[in-house]
């Protein structure tokens, strides 16, 4: 097919004619495409998902990662082994588009990889590479690995998706009314179309949206205004220039507060996040409104529809068999890992996401004491799965990992899987009875792990951060744990809190209601099924994107 004037490749929802191009570092569309970490490429993958469906006139550019995120897998203990893979993909057509971009004040070469909307029926994805023959070693490293732990190759990343992303749109012949930047990594494009539009910065403004996703100012991607400088961040502009323009006063370039400078509007995760968020960024001048727009994961994607087909049918012996099968099959996987075998008649919790500090994945350990006891009641046995990726160079995340793997060597209840990807995901969510999520209030943007699980017949158990809030009602679409006065406690006063309201509730609610009345039990996990599906799914985030971020 020709590349040149691209149009998307399906007849357009003309409540969604306007052209949008959307950058993000990741993408989760598919098992088979590893090319994501966590939640940011969970969220753009079912984006792109329910974009198609709605056949809206959006094109999305990342990245093809030679290596993907990295491989899971084990040390001789079960520990964590951190393994790099070549991923091939015969999928993926070669658009023979290629060009250079100036990076380090050095042509770069770019080739142009593109996933048909056929393939796993998601909007058109272009995706970049530099792993060409042409480049020098050092250039082709920059495509090999997601959010590279060295910092110039970083800045080199940023530098191809935003600049390299944009001079795409522009060899497509694809003319956007928005760029729509999804997370702060591709803001390096406004400067290559500040030079475009004739250095007029409101000409940039009027076409740039963003999407935040880090509720602290800590987590927002920070590099040294020289060395960005040196690496050709800044499309040719002095550093006193940048420095004009954005309104930097130190040698931080701070890139979510100039995309927040440089957008006309932009758009938090979640109602609490478009609050913290607000608060956060508040204290700077001349940043856009931030609206909220919550996060959703597509429901025709991640959802078990058998289940839901029983619980329309209100035929309750069939919904708890397939429930049942679900979780006897998920149980395969932990038992081939681990060699434990799973009762598919035991409540089981599951806690799988990415591992890092504040998500606390090992908070129901804290005490040693109240886990054993949980561990071994009789009366309302319990079976525990942990699963997830730490990033490759977060030792204390990795740390925490191994910990719990050594933990769950004393109990034939209590299993750590490796390969948190896509696939695993689903199926753990399919696992469990309930769904634990206990991250630092108000640290989690969003947490869409849970939507997912919903949609599965998992119980969401959380604390009340994210989406949480919007969605569940104590006691009968989910569980929460109640929001204490987190701001005026020391964090370890945080984590007892925490944890003392998590075994009350698992102790006095959840494991009573599961074991003495399923029935009500039953309707809860039905009832959560029925509140995500629509609220929830990524069919309405992506609606309102046209109806409130792009217009």
């Amino acid at each position: 097919m020709s590349f040149k004037n691209y149009a998307v490749p399906y007849a357009v929802d003309e409540r969604y004619s306007k052209k949008v191009a959307y950058f993000s570092m990741e993408f989760a569309v598919h098992q088979p495409l590893k090319i994501y970490s966590g939640g940011l490429g969970f969220l753009a993958g079912s984006h792109l998902r329910s974009a198609y469906e709605l056949r809206q006139n959006m094109i999305n550019i990342g990245i093809l990662w030679k290596y993907g995120y990295y491989d899971q897998a084990r040390n001789l203990d079960q520990t964590l082994q951190v393994t790099w893979m070549e991923k091939l993909y015969s999928f993926l057509e070669d658009t023979g588009i290629r060009f250079q971009v100036n990076i380090h004040d050095h042509p770069v070469w770019v080739k142009v990889w593109y996933l048909n909307p056929e393939t796993f029926k998601s909007a058109p994805l272009f995706l970049l590479s530099t792993d060409v023959p042409e480049n020098d070693y050092v250039s082709q490293t920059i495509t090999h690995r997601l959010y590279d732990a060295n910092v110039a190759t970083k800045v080199a990343q940023f530098i191809l998706l935003g600049v390299g992303g944009a001079k795409l749109v522009d060899e497509l012949g694809f003319n956007p009314e928005l760029y729509h930047l999804n997370e702060a990594h591709a803001i390096s494009s406004s400067f290559y179309l500040y030079q475009k539009y004739n250095r007029d910065i409101e000409e940039v403004r009027k076409r740039l949206v963003f999407t935040t996703h880090t509720p602290e100012e800590a987590g927002n991607e920070k590099h040294d205004i020289y060395l960005c400088h040196k690496m050709s961040y800044f499309c040719g502009l002095s550093v006193e220039e940048v420095k004009k323009l954005t309104g930097l006063e130190d040698d931080a370039f701070n890139h979510s507060l100039v995309a927040l400078r440089f957008a006309h509007l932009a758009n938090a995760v979640s109602q609490l996040h478009g609050k913290v968020s607000r608060a956060m960024w508040g204290k700077y001048k001349d940043i856009c409104p931030i609206i909220a727009i919550t996060n959703a994961q597509n429901w025709r994607y991640w959802a078990d529809k058998e289940l839901y087909r029983k619980m329309e049918e209100g035929n309750d012996h069939w919904w708890d068999d397939r429930k049942r099968y679900m979780k006897k099959r998920a149980f395969e996987l932990v038992a081939d890992q681990t060699g434990k075998l799973f009762d598919p008649n035991v409540f089981t919790i599951v806690w799988a996401r990415r591992f890092a500090g504040y998500k606390r994945a090992g908070l129901l350990a804290r005490d040693m004491d109240r886990f054993n006891k949980l561990i071994h009641d009789t009366k309302y046995p319990i079976q525990i799965v942990w699963a997830g990726k730490p990033y490759p160079m977060d030792y204390p995340a990795i740390n925490e990992f191994n910990h719990l793997v050594h933990l769950s060597k004393g109990y034939k209840n209590v299993a750590v899987l490796i390969g948190y990807e896509m696939s695993l995901s689903k199926r753990l969510k399919q696992a469990a009875d309930c769904w634990l999520n206990n991250p630092r209030v108000p640290r989690e943007a969003s947490g869409t792990s849970g939507m997912t699980a919903a949609m599965n017949g998992a119980v969401n158990f959380s604390t009340d951060d994210g989406w949480i809030p919007e969605f569940i009602n104590h006691g009968n679409n989910g569980f929460v744990v109640p929001k204490a006065d987190y701001a005026n406690m020391h964090v370890e006063e945080v984590d007892d809190y925490d944890m003392n309201k998590l075994y009350q509730i698992l102790e006095n609610d959840i494991l009573p209601t599961y074991y003495e009345k399923y029935d009500t039990w039953r309707q809860i996990a039905k009832n959560g099924m029925r509140d995500v599906r629509y609220q929830f799914d990524a069919g309405r985030m992506a609606h309102e994107y046209y109806e409130q971020l792009y217009k």
